[in-house]
């Protein structure tokens, strides 16, 4: 599974899809929609948008998770700087989800969707 998960990242840097990605000035989030926090959980605790969920990519705890998340649902994702939040919406466009935002860091994020990062 890290050798799978290993080769996917290779295939996003390759593909330059890894670099960092800028959210629209202002994003609307719904109920429906999820927040994903692709940091590590040392770096989730330090502060995340409110309501986020964590799925580090780094850890391959994304990588798992992606074939069991929705397609068809709405997805705004976010990191530290926009990399890793661009490597995965890369996955996820890759695996077939059409409803994908990156937000790029966690405080574009927040001034993107007006969430508050909470710790």
């Amino acid at each position: 599974m890290r050798r799978l998960i290993t080769l996917l990242l290779a295939a996003a840097a390759l593909l330059g899809l890894a670099g960092c990605s800028s959210a629209a000035e202002s994003v609307t989030v719904t109920a429906e929609t999820v927040i994903l926090d692709v940091r590590s959980p040392s770096e989730y605790e330090s502060g995340h948008l409110e309501g986020a969920t964590l799925l580090d990519l780094n850890s391959g705890e994304f990588a798992a998770a992606l074939p069991g998340l929705d397609p068809a649902a709405e997805y705004v994702v976010y990191c530290r700087s926009g990399n890793r939040s661009g490597q995965a919406v890369a996955l996820m466009e890759q695996a077939g989800f059409t409803n994908v935002t990156d937000l790029g860091s966690v405080n574009a994020a927040s001034k993107a969707t007006g969430i508050d990062i909470v710790k």
